[in-house]
Order: structure tokens, then sequence, then C-alpha cells
């Protein structure tokens, strides 16, 4: 490997160590990263954001302490239309059993999650999704935790998307709410509850939370990320 690192750089001696796919996909998450740490999203209207409203199931809440995603779903909009159709899904292979509550809760047993693709493989396919869109989630700071440390811990790669938080968008538009979790949210827009804790079935719901939102958001003024930002900025 030294060999080849000496003489072709950093790629041959990966492929060596890791074989030639492996080290294709950590090469194409690298590269898609850097990429999209030039990009600027801040100006492009509200109603012509191209994003992926996703979510994660996971082993537990410490991806530092060894929890593995075990589940991702994701939905596409553009605007304030969700394109109901344009989806991915995939189980990952944690690599460990899944805790007993962990199954009852999302319906995934360890016997399912062991026959799944490796997380490199799930990641590569997920982030081809997405390519350079916008990221949406719920609760955003469990699944961006969980997303940077499989990137670090596959890739080596650090995530630069964009990530929009549904819950941080509804503590600004609707301060009077106790809570903000998402059932809240749903009944208090009239939308329909599909299945829990299925990481597609939260995602589209939670795509079409955004939708409605992004009327209310127009009402108050608010046609650009730069905007958004500005408001939330103020708490």
């Amino acid at each position: 490997m030294w060999n080849l690192y000496r003489e072709g750089g950093v790629a041959p001696a990966l492929a060596s160590l890791l074989g030639s796919k492996r080290a294709e996909q950590m090469a194409w998450l690298r590269r898609l990263m850097k990429e999209q740490r030039r990009r600027a999203e801040t100006d492009t209207p509200l109603d012509e954001l191209e994003a992926v409203v996703f979510d994660l199931e996971t082993t537990g809440f410490n991806p530092a302490g060894g929890d593995e995603i075990i589940a991702i779903g994701a939905v596409a909009v553009r605007g304030a239309r969700v394109l109901e159709r344009e989806t991915f899904y995939s189980l990952a292979n944690p690599r460990k059993p899944i805790p007993p509550e962990v199954e009852r809760l999302t319906g995934i047993t360890t016997g399912e999650a062991m026959e799944a693709p490796d997380l490199i493989d799930v990641l590569g396919r997920f982030f081809s999704f997405v390519n350079r869109r916008v990221l949406i989630a719920h609760g955003a700071g469990h699944d961006k935790r969980f997303l940077r440390e499989a990137l670090w811990k596959t890739s080596r790669a650090r995530l630069n998307h964009r990530v929009l938080d549904t819950m941080m968008v509804a503590r600004w538009l609707h301060p009077e709410l106790a809570g903000h979790d998402l059932d809240t949210l749903l009944a208090l827009y009239g939308l329909p509850v599909e299945r829990r804790h299925h990481a597609l079935s939260d995602s589209r719901m939670t795509a079409r939370l955004w939708a409605e939102m992004a009327g209310r958001m127009r009402e108050r003024r608010v046609y650009t990320l730069a905007d958004l930002y500005m408001y939330l900025s103020r708490g």
C-alpha cells in the first residue's frame, strides 16, 4: 500500500486497502461534500427551492457512542409541492443487534437489518438521490449528528449540505404551542398521520408539513432562505 501511495497517490492506495468499489464510494462522497461547500442557496426563492425531506431510524441517540443508522427515508419537494413519487428508502446494516425497544418502535428487526446493505452503500445511494439539494428534517439536530458521524466514519467526508429544521420553523410560526413535535403539528394543520417511526412515512408527513408552513411563511413576507434565516435568528 505504501508503494502504491508513493507511486500513484491516495486513490490507488485506498483501492488496494479497501477494494475498488468501496474506494470509489468514499471518493464520490468526499467529492460531493467538497462541491456542496462552495454552493450558496440563500437567495433562492422558497417557491423554487429544490429540497429533500428526510428521516433516519437509529439504534439509539448517541452516534459517537456506537449507535447506528438502521434506515433512511426521503421525499423530494420543489417549492411547496411534495413530489410524492420521488422517494428514497433503504434499511442499513448496523453490524450489531437492534435493541428490543427500537425493534418495537420501528418494526425493524435485527434479522432484517443484518440482511440490509452496508451503511456506505446506503449513504452513497441516498446522497446520489439528494445530489446538491437542500436537506429538510424535523428535529434536525439528531439526524445531522448521525449523518455527520456516518460520513466521517465511512468516508472521512464532512456533511456540507444545508439542513433546514421544520421544528425551528414551527417554533417561529407558532410560539403559542406548548410543544412542536411532529404529531402536534400534523394535528394543527389537519394533516393525516400515517405510519409513525418509519423513515419514509415520517419524511412524507414532514414534507407535507413543510408545504403547509411554506404558505404561512409567504403570508409573513418570507420569500427566500435568507429571509427565513433572518426571522429564525430573531428567536
